[in-house]
């Protein structure tokens, strides 16, 4: 799974196997190593980001957060997004 940051002990990363056709840009979020189970959070074209799920049950003031710290990184992240998957779509 490529990580792309860690904040407060958290990863964020891409899941590797996103399936076909794959889908819109996002990231997940947990604590130590990458799950399947871990909190996805989707990324919006207008730069902002919709929590999908909280699946690792990270505290909401944490998770605000660092969704904040997410949305300064946007253009980072479309940017890696595009070069690992070579193609870049939004959910809303």
């Amino acid at each position: 799974m490529p990580q792309i940051f860690r904040i407060a002990g958290y990863r964020v990363y891409f899941w590797s196997d996103e399936g076909k056709p794959v889908e819109p840009i996002h990231v997940h979020v947990s604590k130590g190593s990458p799950r399947e189970n871990s909190t996805k959070i989707w990324l919006t074209k207008n730069g902002k980001t919709l929590i999908c799920h909280n699946k690792s049950q990270i505290p909401m003031h944490e998770l605000n957060d660092i969704c904040d710290f997410l949305e300064t990184q946007f253009f980072t992240i479309a940017s890696k997004w595009q070069e690992y998957f070579d193609q870049l779509s939004f959910y809303c």
